[in-house]
């Protein structure tokens, strides 16, 4: 078996006739460690990582980030009616995340609904984000709480 072979059976699963990949595989450090990029050339950060600066195409100097995981709420809303796998936790807050650092993201903010406003300084912190299906495969990632 070949290596390539080898790592695509290590992601995938059989469920009865059909199968299944993970949507979130544990292979991926950024979404359990804030790991993004930095320009050198011009000081911007992304997340989630990119290969290429924008602004600086080819001069781009991209170097692997570690965020901080501190920043505030730009945006939020409460989840009262939750998709299917996530009615248990409602209500919950979404909200859209300005990382001190620049680059925003979408995340859980895990508090009170009525606590969350916007400007709030939030802090990362590494939670279960969920189960993928009845073999209840758990997989984690980054929420945000109160700073």
């Amino acid at each position: 078996m070949s290596a390539e072979r080898a790592a695509l059976s290590l992601c995938i699963s059989w469920r009865g006739d059909s199968m299944t990949v993970p949507r979130f595989s544990r292979a991926i450090p950024n979404r359990y460690n804030l790991i993004g990029t930095k320009c050198e050339n011009c000081n911007t950060y992304y997340f989630p990582p990119r290969p290429v600066c924008p602004p600086c195409r080819r001069k781009g100097v991209i170097r692997e980030y570690q965020f901080e995981g501190s920043g505030k709420v730009v945006t939020h809303t409460t989840i009262y009616s939750a998709p299917e796998g996530f009615s248990k936790m409602t209500p919950y807050v979404l909200a859209i995340v300005e990382l001190d650092e620049g680059p925003r993201l979408t995340a859980q903010i895990v508090c009170d609904p009525s606590e969350v406003k916007i400007g709030m300084r939030v802090k990362s912190v590494f939670r279960k984000l969920g189960e993928d299906g009845p073999d209840g495969v758990i997989y984690y990632g980054t929420k945000f709480i109160p700073a």
